[in-house]
């Protein structure tokens, strides 16, 4: 079975609810989205405390379970091998 994975969310969503939901799920987002759209149209207060449970509960498991793959990449100094300093053939073998 192949992983997929979801991209990240972008800035543009609503508090990244179904996002964080369907990345921790391993679902589509647009598949919640369009489930709580579609339970709108039965119950607006019920669609907006789920939500709203589901906004607490996500923000709670990001602040108390951070995901070590979004963890900042700490930064490896290498040191590359350096040109040789010139000697005094250089000149010569420039010139011919």
């Amino acid at each position: 079975m192949t992983e997929t994975t979801t991209p990240p969310a972008p800035r543009d969503n609503l508090f990244g609810v179904c996002a964080a939901v369907g990345e921790d799920l391993g679902v589509n987002p647009l598949w919640l989205r369009a489930a709580f759209a579609g339970a709108l149209l039965f119950s607006l207060e019920a669609v907006l405390a789920t939500y709203a449970a589901l906004g607490v509960i996500v923000l709670a498991s990001r602040l108390l379970f951070p995901d070590r793959r979004r963890a900042p990449a700490t930064a490896e100094i290498t040191t590359l091998p350096t040109a040789p300093a010139p000697s005094e053939e250089e000149p010569l073998r420039r010139a011919a």
